[in-house]
């Protein structure tokens, strides 16, 4: 599991899975203690932002749930704290020659 487990969610490596679904899976499996399904949300309008280049963008988190006292957090510590690089990154494809 981990980071190789989120690179194949990603990229499809294990099929045609949802956004949603594949961030709830990376959540819950690939951290400890597994983060809340309420937090895919928040993580997708993080990933969003990061794609718009607005990394500072505040993010609305769910409720109960705060970063350092506030009810928002950066798009930029969405994505690191919940190991977001994954769906970050550009996916080259292998050019035939």
């Amino acid at each position: 599991m981990g980071s190789n487990f989120a690179t194949e969610l990603a990229d499809g490596t294990l099929g045609a899975i949802s956004l949603e679904d594949q961030l709830a899976i990376h959540l819950t499996s690939n951290h400890y203690p597994p983060v809340p399904r309420s937090m895919v949300k928040p993580c997708i309008e993080a990933i969003d932002a990061y794609w718009e280049d607005d990394l500072a963008r505040e993010i609305d988190l769910p409720a109960g749930i705060t970063w350092r006292g506030n009810t928002t957090a950066p798009a930029s510590n969405l994505i690191e704290a919940h190991h977001l690089d994954a769906w970050i990154t550009e996916y080259e494809e292998d050019e035939e020659c």
